[in-house]
């Protein structure tokens, strides 16, 4: 068993320690996941609002994508995803007389994962949509405000309160889901540590250090996802 100093100097920031490797793994999986998480969002948003538009062949499309995107496990999803959007990129590239591309990591992580989570971001904001009371909007209507100052004004606040406890676990989801972009080859906190730990063959120290690095990141998103609660429901009345 490593003696305690031994663990510390393992997990230095600089070499021969692995601690700056991992912080640089924890650093690409929030980028990861915010790139993700926000292209996650624009489409749901684009979603919710085509199932809710009233054109069934729009609504059918949308339901199919979001029952496909949930029912399949997310590792066969991004790993089919990739190699395939790789494939066909440099098949339609090849029919326009191109060269082939190499996709760059960090970009196929980010489509991937954010094509997974605007399934997910679609349902939640449908959701929220819905529970807006209907006099909010039909006042809208009746002062006259067309859709889009509709939506600034009235719907799009009344939805924020409700789509943040969804939003807040879609992002604790998509934070756990980018260790599965390792399969791909890029790495992020899960492969740092998985390096490191096969370099050292100290497997206990580093995937304890990557579990501590992800309660970090998870304490930290609890603090901002409660200080957006409270900005956004202020004036609410509360429950005792």
């Amino acid at each position: 068993m490593a003696s305690a100093t031994s663990i510390l100097e393992m997990l230095s920031l600089t070499p021969p320690g692995w601690g700056g490797v991992l912080v640089a793994g924890a650093f690409s999986t929030v980028l990861i996941s915010l790139g993700a998480y926000f292209l996650g969002m624009a489409l749901g948003l684009f979603g919710a609002l085509g199932k809710l538009s009233g054109l069934r062949w729009l609504e059918q499309l949308l339901q199919v994508y979001t029952t496909a995107v949930r029912a399949v496990p997310e590792l066969i999803l991004i790993v089919a995803l990739y190699y395939a959007g790789t494939d066909g990129l440099n098949h339609i590239l090849a029919w326009l007389g191109l060269g082939p591309v190499e996709v760059n990591g960090l970009v196929a992580a980010v489509a991937v994962l954010g094509f997974v989570q605007g399934a997910y971001m679609t349902e939640v904001l449908r959701g929220a949509i819905l529970a807006i009371p209907v006099g909010l909007i039909e006042a809208a209507k009746a002062f006259g405000m067309r859709p889009p100052l509709r939506y600034r004004r009235v719907v799009l606040p009344a939805l924020i309160p409700n789509a943040l406890p969804g939003f807040a676990n879609l992002w604790m989801s998509v934070i756990k889901d980018s260790a599965l972009i390792a399969v791909v080859g890029y790495q992020e906190l899960a492969l740092a540590a998985r390096v490191a730990a096969s370099n050292t063959k100290q497997y206990m120290v580093f995937f304890l250090a990557a579990a501590a690095l992800y309660l970090i990141i998870t304490l930290v998103s609890n603090l901002v996802f409660s200080a957006l609660e409270v900005y956004f429901r202020r004036g609410q009345r509360t429950p005792a």
